[in-house]
Formats: structure tokens, sequence, C-alpha cells
């Protein structure tokens, strides 16, 4: 039986004619990584390629590890297998990584969504035989509502608060969603204060985005000056003695887990705007009829629920079993499973 060109083993995804392995989860020789989030870039990897957006992001949250940066589209090859990493418009410097060996192409995507949300560089379609695929949002009930028509609620929101004499508090990760809520939050608005995490991984990034001025949260910052404004922090912090400096306020959390009902409620916010760096279902379907793809195999998210319906399509689906964990870090599984059953 011929030996998949990809393999799932207990390290990570491997390319065995290569000797590499795509986002593994245990120490490695050499990885290509897709991106900056801790379930695919991990600490204690001998070496690491990845997009050169991407460089900056693994050293502030590894340390000087040894890696290399690649354009968009580069080939490069190990081994005689071709590599290229392309636009998996997830977050900053988020990659799907081809694999071209003797005719055959895999593509990984790692995280990926179809909208342009004006910080990652666009999804990009590739053709292959081959689609490894998350399905993190893989149930119909979600479809999200274009991003233009969230930032506006978001700042409607702020503005209401301010209005209220309350300081807003929006909780993203601090790293991707928490500079996409920058980039089209309205400054006009009033000040934008950021947790150390949001502040320390913003400016990182500044380099590579245009993004308003903020202001870190500090000991010495007083509650008089952060009142009516905007506060951008991580899930971590709702709930902790950090918070209480923003009294009084009003929480949101921009996630796309507030598509399920019940999800506000359950985690004691306020408010929630339905904003998800991954695909909806309708996103999920489309890049996959894109890449012409027969072989899908989908790695975290609702796999057999979505694997299955592939399989009703036509599709040669499977699921595979990794340490990634898509959106699932602002939200524990067992909640997950409540609001789905609501």
């Amino acid at each position: 039986m011929k030996t998949p060109l990809l393999q799932f083993t207990d390290r990570g995804i491997y390319c065995e004619p290569a000797a590499v392995y795509l986002d593994p989860w245990k120490p490695v020789d050499k990885a290509i990584i897709s991106h900056g989030h801790a379930d695919h870039s991990r600490w204690g990897h001998k070496s690491y390629i990845t997009h050169h957006r991407n460089v900056p992001i693994v050293k502030h949250r590894l340390g000087d590890v040894n890696i290399t940066g690649k354009e968009w589209g580069e080939s490069f090859s190990i081994n005689n297998v071709k590599f290229s990493l392309h636009p998996a418009g997830h977050i900053i410097g988020s990659s799907q990584i081809r694999v071209e060996h003797k005719g055959e192409v895999w593509v990984f995507t790692g995280d990926y969504k179809l909208e342009d949300d004006g910080v990652a560089t666009p999804y990009e379609t590739i053709k292959c035989h081959t689609f490894i695929t998350e399905c993190t949002f893989g149930l119909p009930a979600f479809l999200w509502t274009p991003q233009h028509e969230v930032f506006q609620d978001i700042n409607a929101w702020w503005e209401e608060n301010k209005a209220n004499g309350q300081t807003s508090v929006l909780f993203g990760y601090s790293l991707g969603k928490a500079q996409r809520l920058l980039k089209h939050l309205d400054p006009s608005i009033g000040k934008i204060y950021t947790h150390g995490a949001v502040e320390n991984m913003t400016e990182v990034l500044r380099p590579l985005v245009d993004f308003p001025e903020t202001e870190l949260i500090t000991r010495d910052t007083k509650k008089e000056d952060i009142k009516g404004n905007m506060v951008i922090a991580p899930p971590s912090a709702h709930g902790s003695t950090w918070i209480r400096k923003m009294t009084p306020f009003v929480t949101a959390s921009a996630s796309g887990w507030m598509a399920f009902r019940g999800a506000r409620r359950r985690r004691a916010i306020d408010k929630g705007f339905v904003l998800s760096d991954h695909c909806d279902w309708p996103g999920l379907l489309k890049a996959i009829k894109d890449t012409g793809a027969e072989k899908i195999i989908c790695t975290h998210g609702y796999t057999e629920i979505f694997s299955k319906y592939l399989r009703t399509l036509g599709y040669d689906a499977r699921t595979e079993q990794t340490q990634y964990e898509g959106e699932l870090g602002e939200i524990n599984t067992t909640e997950t499973e409540k609001m789905a059953s609501e």
C-alpha cells in the first residue's frame, strides 16, 4: 500500500520523503509552521520555516529560535519535495502549506478564513489533490455576518457605553483577534487602552500593519482616565483583579462562539459579537470546492459531522486526530457541547 505524502503521527503531520513535520506538537528536527498561535507553533524544534511575517511573532513567543522566513509562493525543496507557503487569511503571517512530490499535491491549511479582514493577507485558493482542513465551525448553524456590519455594532456599543459613563472592555485573543479589533475600532469615539498581553503583541506587529494609537494600562493608570474609553484584553482577564480598575465597565466578547445561544450568559459577558478568524459553514464548503481536491482530511473542530456531510457530497473525506484547538482556547469543550445542544 502506498505511503501517503503526509502522515499523521504522534509528533505531528509528517512528510517522510522530506523528513519534515508540519505544525508538529512535539519537538522535531525540522518544522514548517503555518502560523503563530500556540497550538500550531510550539517550542523545542531544532529549526523552523515559516512566512517572514510570522518570524517576529514566533520569536516573540518562543525566544531566539533557529527560524527561516519565506515569501508567499516562494518554492523551496527539501529532499526533492517541493514546498511553498500561501496566504491563509487567518491572522497576520498565517499560511497554507503546499506540498508537491512526484506529481501529487497536498495542501495543509492550518487555520484559515475567506473574508478579507484588512489585517491578514487574504486567503488564496490553491489547487490540490488532497486538502487538509480545520472545521472549527463546521456546523450549518455557523454563518458569519460581514465584518463591516459587526464593527458598526461594536463602535455603536462603545459610543452608547461612553454616553452612559461606562468603560467598554472587549475581549479577544492577544494574537490575531485583538489586532483585528484595533484595526477597525473608531478612535474618534475615545482612547483605546490595552492589557499588557495585547499591547506587547501589537507592538511586535506595528511595523507590519497601521494600527491606531493605544495606551498600555499600568499600575499608574487612573480609573478616571479609562472611564468611557475602550479596553482591549485577552479572555483570561475576565474575572481577574486587573479588571476592577475599569469600574464602572461593560464587557463584550468577540468570538465565533457568540453565535451559540447562551454563550454570552454562560461566560458572564454583557454583550457578544460574532466575529471569528475561522471559516463559517459556507466558507469551509466553498474553500474545499474551489481547491478541486477529491480527498479531504478534517483535523480539528466538528470533524465527524463535517466529514460525514462531505461524504454525502461525493468527497473522499475522513478525520485525523491532532492537537490543534481552533478557537477552543476561548471556550472549554464541555461548555461548547452544552451550547450546541440548546
